[in-house]
């Protein structure tokens, strides 16, 4: 059995899920964001009280397929830009589409109806938010964050983050060092 859990974004989360299915001696093949494969099958007391614990932790245990298929793209996308060293090279919507095994045009539409936005805009935000992490880490020159992040240019990515930030990648940095600075002063 597949159950689908909101919010499970992290390792963290996974830890959490984890601990709940031991306490409960629910026996799990897998784990993966937002998505637990438990042997058998639970009974209506134990899905009750894994929601409840779960629920102390800001996870949600899923039973609408709408609310599921929602949650499986947002953790397809963020496992995509957040947790694989190099953004797949392929459209993503072939990626999601495959990934989900559901034509992307239906996703598409589920989505934008669900979340109020496209899964195209949902990826762009979560690709700045990769970008910020990977500014403040300071690694890496926007040159190898534009590759990594398969931008078609740094300028594209240059303007694609003052969209959605109102800052420049290289006045962001700065407010990191202005800050670190201040800090040092105090």
């Amino acid at each position: 059995m597949i159950l689908y859990i909101k919010y499970m974004v992290s390792l963290r989360c996974k830890m959490m899920v984890r601990e709940e299915l031991k306490k409960l001696n629910l026996d799990y093949l897998n784990i993966d964001l937002g998505m637990v494969e438990v042997l058998g099958e639970i009974t209506p007391e134990k899905w009750d009280l894994l929601g409840v614990n779960l629920a102390k932790s800001g996870l949600e245990l899923l039973d609408d397929k709408r609310a599921i298929l929602i949650e499986r793209i947002k953790n397809v996308i963020v496992e995509m830009i957040h947790y694989t060293d190099e953004v797949p090279k392929v459209n993503y919507s072939d990626y999601i589409s495959e990934k989900l095994n559901h034509d992307y045009t239906y996703l598409s539409n589920i989505f934008s109806e669900v979340k109020g936005i496209t899964i195209q805009h949902y990826i762009i935000m979560h690709k700045i938010e990769r970008v910020k992490e990977l500014l403040l880490y300071d690694e890496l020159n926007l040159t190898e964050i534009a590759f990594m992040l398969n931008y078609s240019s740094v300028a594209h990515l240059s303007n694609q983050f003052k969209k959605i930030t109102g800052l420049s990648p290289s006045f962001f940095k700065q407010m990191k060092y202005k800050r670190n600075k201040n800090l040092e002063n105090i």
